[in-house]
């Protein structure tokens, strides 16, 4: 008689023949930050901090001391540097550009990772360049955006970025950061695509974390639909002809199969964004009391490595962190 639970009976014999492990090298950790001095609670992420510039270092820090290697900087623009072109967002000494020389003075082997998405400077929180009909209705302007874009990925290079992130999903937007870094001389600086975004339900607590909600419309039209595979496996094919580095995977718990279609196809590493509704969840329910904080979380971090994530973006990351180090 076949006995699979021979291979359970201890815990040795478990951890000799696990099929997949989590190591804290796999995680990145989102940061949220402003210009004000000081740091404010997240309201709609409980536990999740928006950093002062001062504090965004030491916490970065934080996160480096516990075997992070990377972190992805997220902004809180003043509402008065927004604009109809977003120009903020690659102003040479904006915030974005402080944070990144910042880190990098105090923590020069920490990899920072920079969103290059244009929805927390643009006036009308969309992603894109956006222009409107007679009618009223809105249209997302493709290739004027992906210009901004190549001028924020430079800006981001400049301030000593290791890795510039497209999140906006507009067309064609990796082949043009690659050949507008590479002629900077910026070859050394990698592109993590958001191949795969889909227009979820789950961003609601980091749009309210940012203030970058659209002030109209929804983001359909450049997102992907959630009932969508196969054109996921298009864009990451469109990403790395276009020169991606990495291909990212949005948001990961709903979408492992997603992440697994990615994995088989392609040979680049593949990312997933555990993003903030999938966070809430799990703190919500932990909170009641009805679940297991830790044994909850780690079993979601295995289950998106198990799909064949390489990496895994994560608020809880220093937690899981301290967990893998006990």
């Amino acid at each position: 008689m076949q006995r699979p639970r021979r291979n359970r009976r201890s815990s040795a014999i478990r951890s000799m023949v696990r099929e997949t492990s989590l190591e804290i090298s796999n995680l990145i950790l989102p940061l949220f930050f402003h210009e004000d001095a000081d740091d404010v609670a997240i309201e709609s992420m409980p536990g999740v901090t928006r950093w002062s510039l001062q504090g965004l270092v030491r916490e970065a820090g934080e996160a480096h001391a516990l075997g992070i290697p990377a972190v992805v900087l997220f902004p809180k623009i003043n509402e008065s540097l927004k604009s109809s072109d977003a120009k903020e967002a690659h102003r040479e000494h904006g915030l974005v550009p402080k944070a990144i020389r910042a880190i990098k003075a105090a923590h020069p082997s920490l990899c920072v990772i920079t969103d290059v998405a244009l929805d927390p400077y643009n006036s009308d929180g969309h992603d894109g360049i956006v222009k409107k009909n007679a009618d009223g209705s809105l249209v997302i302007l493709n290739d004027e955006t992906v210009e901004v874009l190549c001028r924020q990925a430079l800006c981001h290079a400049r301030a000593g970025a290791d890795i510039v992130a497209p999140s906006e999903m507009m067309d064609g937007r990796v082949g043009a950061i690659r050949e507008a870094l590479d002629a900077k001389g910026f070859t050394d600086v990698s592109i993590l695509s958001y191949t795969a975004k889909y227009a979820s339900a789950l961003y609601g607590p980091f749009r309210g974390a940012l203030d970058s909600a659209p002030k109209d419309g929804d983001k359909k039209t450049y997102q992907m639909d959630p009932a969508n595979v196969v054109e996921a496996l298009r864009e990451a094919g469109l990403d790395e002809a276009e020169g991606a580095d990495m291909l990212m995977v949005k948001p990961a718990s709903m979408y492992l199969d997603v992440i697994s279609k990615l994995r088989e196809s392609s040979c680049l590493p593949i990312a997933a964004y555990q993003v903030s509704g999938e966070y809430l969840m799990l703190k919500s329910v932990s909170a009641g009391g009805w679940i297991d904080e830790r044994a909850a979380v780690m079993e979601s971090l295995i289950s998106i490595k198990r799909a064949g994530a390489s990496m895994i973006l994560t608020y809880y990351a220093k937690d899981a962190a301290r967990w893998l180090r006990e």
